[in-house]
């Protein structure tokens, strides 16, 4: 049964197995979920997957934003398979074949996510990129069209702001994954790079099924009590969502 830490993942987002290590120490029993993003798995390679398969029950979110020609994507993702995780991030991109790729390669051994719109993304900068007006006054229709690019390829879910969540889960159905990032909590003050970002509660209620929470956790004084605190407003939007 799923319980309220479980929907949390944390960032390893540190540069050497040492640093990663420290945290997967603290909070292997706090958190559902470690992700190894792009600079700790250039550093560390498949040792710190070992390593954190080898602390505890948490699982491991390979966040490597895989965007390339299809046959690439596939052989890249049926290695990723190999390794045992949970899930692997590809770029919605262009194409929905690479995203079919992925999944072919997964082979059903991994959930693959779609990335839709990170959340350091903001309207303008859709609107520099060449985007088509309706995209940038309204980023939810570009998160909810890679989506459907994502779904209709056989991906587990996508990866999206608290904000269009609501609007995922509305047009594909409960099962279809909605991952998070961008969270902070309410008492977790300061600015940063995230420009499209919720409370756990409030992504929680909207249908997220995974948050993605980093700062919070990793710059308070007793990460493990931090965690503790978040799994804690989770827990009530659950009940909240029960009534």
């Amino acid at each position: 049964m799923k319980t309220p830490r479980d929907y949390i993942i944390f960032p390893l987002d540190v540069p050497t197995v040492g640093e990663a290590s420290h945290y997967v120490e603290r909070l292997s029993e706090s958190v559902g979920m470690f992700k190894v993003g792009l600079e700790l798995f250039i550093q560390a390679g498949p040792e710190i997957i070992r390593r954190i398969q080898g602390a505890g029950r948490a699982e491991i979110f390979l966040d490597l934003k895989l965007h390339d020609i299809p046959a690439t994507v596939e052989r890249a993702m049926a290695r990723a398979a190999d390794l045992g995780v949970k899930f692997v991030t590809v770029h919605c991109g262009e194409t929905s074949r690479m995203l079919a790729a992925a999944v072919e390669g997964g082979g059903g051994a991994v959930g693959v996510l779609g990335v839709t719109a990170l959340t350091s993304v903001s309207s303008e900068d859709i609107a520099a990129a060449g985007f088509k007006d309706e995209y940038a006054a309204d980023m939810a229709l570009l998160v909810k069209k890679r989506a459907e690019m994502a779904k209709d390829a056989g991906c587990a879910g996508v990866v999206c702001s608290g904000r269009e969540v609501k609007t995922i889960k509305a047009a594909f159905g409960p099962d279809f994954l909605a991952v998070t990032p961008g969270i902070r909590p309410a008492w977790q003050a300061g600015e940063d790079d995230q420009r499209r970002i919720v409370t756990p509660g409030e992504a929680v209620r909207e249908g997220a099924d995974y948050l993605v929470i980093g700062r919070p956790i990793r710059d308070a004084d007793d990460p493990a009590a931090a965690a503790a605190r978040i799994a804690e407003e989770i827990s009530e939007a659950l009940v909240d969502l029960k009534k």
